[in-house]
């Protein structure tokens, strides 16, 4: 039977919509063999999420998963961890700091909301955001529902995108530091969505090449909405630096362009991450390799 790997997804522990439980449901409907919980500096939803899977009887293997913000040349860039230890010491630490961060920029955003007259901003991203880690998304989730914006995109371009008047520089460590974590948890460090940066070619083989250097294993070379020439060229590039090659929906919420699983493969020529994966092994072996 084919297996579908989709390693990359969110739920509502960051900015997904789906919670845990109803996640791994739908990916069950999708026929998703492997999936992986990859949510913004979080990996609150991994738990619940095996909780479901054991009770619902699903067949599938769930990957331990977060998604790192990190910046590199004065860009946010994001780092996947995939068959992470959540319970290890240098893990939560890490998660601890960023979580701060990311509450300090949200408070910077709010200010600078404020002062192009949109009152009450933080507050409101926090009611969206609940008990959750606040993102960026939760701010425009509240500005569209205000009616200042019709779409959550139309939200970023006019005030959260750089040159607009909610847009604070990210303020997240380095990709090393990061790369170096998930690693000390046992995981393995990929690169994501690594054609989403608007960068040209010359300075996504830099970034590129300082990730291998900076030990990272993997790319995301597959992603659902994209050119089969931009994934052969992403192949190619992973070929290029000696990288590993992932694919996944990103996956928030159910919408008509965006799916769990769909039009996810690799080219032949590269070497899958999950190639060396033995994937008989229950999951919860990802919770028991805390030193």
């Amino acid at each position: 039977m084919l297996m579908i790997f989709d390693l990359h997804s969110h739920t509502t522990a960051s900015d997904g919509k789906l919670t845990p439980q109803a996640l791994v449901a739908r990916a069950a409907e999708k026929r998703i063999s492997v999936l992986a919980i990859t949510d913004h500096d979080c990996v609150d939803a991994i738990v619940p999420a095996q909780q479901a899977i054991q009770q619902q009887g699903l067949a599938m293997h769930l990957v331990a998963g977060v998604e790192l913000s990190t910046v590199w040349q004065n860009k946010d860039i994001h780092i996947v961890g995939l068959n992470l230890d959540i319970e290890h010491s240098a893990l939560k630490e890490f998660l601890a700091a960023q979580r701060e961060r990311r509450l300090a920029r949200a408070q910077l955003i709010g200010q600078r909301l404020e002062k192009a007259g949109l009152v009450g901003a933080l507050a409101g991203a926090q009611a969206m955001a609940g008990h959750e880690l606040v993102t960026r998304a939760h701010f425009a989730a509240w500005i569209v529902a205000q009616g200042k914006a019709k779409t959550m995109q139309a939200v970023f371009q006019k005030y959260l995108s750089r040159g607009n008047p909610g847009y604070v520089p990210p303020n997240w460590t380095g990709m090393a530091e990061a790369i170096a974590v998930i690693q000390k948890s046992g995981g393995v460090a990929v690169l994501a969505h690594p054609g989403r940066y608007k960068l040209s070619n010359k300075w996504l083989r830099m970034l590129l090449a300082d990730f291998s250097q900076m030990g990272g294993q993997g790319m995301e070379v597959a992603q659902p909405q994209q050119r089969p020439d931009e994934r052969r060229f992403l192949a190619d590039l992973a070929n290029q630096h000696g990288l590993l090659a992932s694919q996944g929906s990103d996956f928030h919420y159910p919408s008509p362009w965006l799916e769990l699983g769909r039009n996810l493969w690799l080219p032949d020529e590269v070497t899958p991450i999950w190639h060396d994966w033995t994937l008989a092994t229950p999951i919860d072996a990802c919770f028991a390799k805390s030193e």
